[in-house]
């Protein structure tokens, strides 16, 4: 019996009474189960909480987009560069966001973009799973008030942009328009492609009228540049005003460019191109020719839309987590080497704009004196 009581104080010792309350060995046998139990159930409480703790952090390290699909927007007809830019996105920037979801491209034409533009800005949920891609100059239709837009391109949550153009004006080299004076001392203005008032067809030739004095009979009705490009080679037209990019990045304006068919006379960029070191800018001209302070600020409205490059935006209202997760990887896509090697072997320049830079830049150009407003109503033909 002494032996069965000493092992009983250890046991007791053990968890945690004192020698003082073991009397019998009934007593220590019912003391022993009740902190037993206790003490399982304690164990019990803290392995549940242990296993709810881990669910939890396990579910909040789940990504947002990890089993989702986002839909891509597109707001113009397949085949062109703001089609192509886009659809080539979709490989890299899905592999940069965490969870890896599935884009999927749908066009949607219309109204020079504007049908698209509205969906995304008014239908779409601003959940993060729709993004939109569009001609940057679409903020001219709102600055002029256009009855078919439904958007305020200051509100648009800016993702990114994989370049910044800037425009060029080339003419035949066999026209008779040989330098600036040229043009604006000409009395027969050059015949110049244009596929609707909203391209760079028709707002560069009447920019550089209210800007330069270069008057210019613009020839409207074709469907798009590539019927342009026939119209110049047959010597109907002589003149057009597409981005650098696209002069620099196919035919047949590289093969125009390299044989000399085709003679640029002028860029839009505040620096020169370095493939045009000795084709003057706007900007230099305007302060040769004594420009006034309000055709420069013009000026300055319509070229921001080349800056904007080719530009990727979502819904206002979209939270703010998401449209960072979009931005960093549109970001890291934009660095991608595969990326750069695909493009490179299309000559597309990559000269990505951020996503805040593109919202500074669209905030900025909305805000308008009535002034330039005015003229872009006579530039758009209005």
């Amino acid at each position: 019996m002494n032996v069965q009581l000493a092992m009983q104080w250890r046991l007791a010792r053990l968890l945690g009474f004192s020698r003082t309350v073991i009397t019998d060995h009934a007593t220590s046998l019912r003391i022993y189960r009740e902190k037993t139990r206790a003490m399982l159930g304690a164990s019990l409480l803290c392995f549940a909480l242990i296993l709810a703790g881990l669910a939890s952090t396990s579910q909040a390290q789940t990504p947002y987009y990890q089993g989702k699909q986002i839909r891509l927007i597109i707001g113009s007809s397949p085949g062109g560069g703001y089609d192509l830019w886009p659809r080539m996105m979709l490989r890299y920037l899905t592999k940069h966001i965490p969870g890896n979801p599935e884009i999927v491209p749908q066009n949607m034409p219309g109204a020079g973009g504007v049908v698209g533009a509205n969906y995304v800005y008014g239908i779409a949920k601003p959940d993060g799973l729709t993004i939109g891609a569009f001609n940057p100059a679409l903020y001219f239709d709102q600055l002029i008030k256009r009855e078919e837009v439904k958007f305020d391109w200051s509100k648009f949550a800016w993702i990114g942009s994989p370049e910044q153009n800037d425009i060029l004006h080339f003419i035949r080299t066999d026209a008779p328009y040989k330098t600036i004076d040229d043009l604006r001392n000409a009395k027969e203005p050059p015949k110049c492609g244009s596929s609707g008032t909203g391209t760079t067809g028709h707002y560069i030739p009447r920019l550089l009228e209210e800007v330069l004095g270069i008057k210019t009979h613009i020839v409207s009705g074709y469907q798009g540049g590539a019927e342009i490009d026939l119209a110049i080679e047959r010597n109907e037209v002589v003149c057009w005003s597409p981005v650098v990019a696209t002069y620099f990045g196919r035919d047949p304006y590289k093969r125009w460019h390299k044989s000399g068919f085709t003679r640029v006379v002028l860029q839009t960029g505040e620096k020169r191109d370095p493939r045009l070191k000795d084709v003057p800018s706007i900007w230099e001209l305007m302060e040769q020719y004594k420009t006034p302070d309000s055709g420069k600020r013009l000026a300055k409205v319509i070229l921001t839309a080349a800056t904007l490059g080719r530009p990727i935006t979502a819904p206002p209202g979209t939270p703010a987590d998401r449209v960072k997760i979009l931005r960093d990887a549109y970001a890291k896509a934009l660095t991608d080497p595969d990326l750069l090697g695909e493009a490179s072997k299309r000559n597309w320049d990559v000269e990505p704009v951020s996503g805040e830079v593109l919202e500074t830049r669209s905030k900025e150009v909305i805000a308008q004196p009535a002034e330039v407003i005015e003229r872009m109503n006579w530039v758009l033909g209005k």
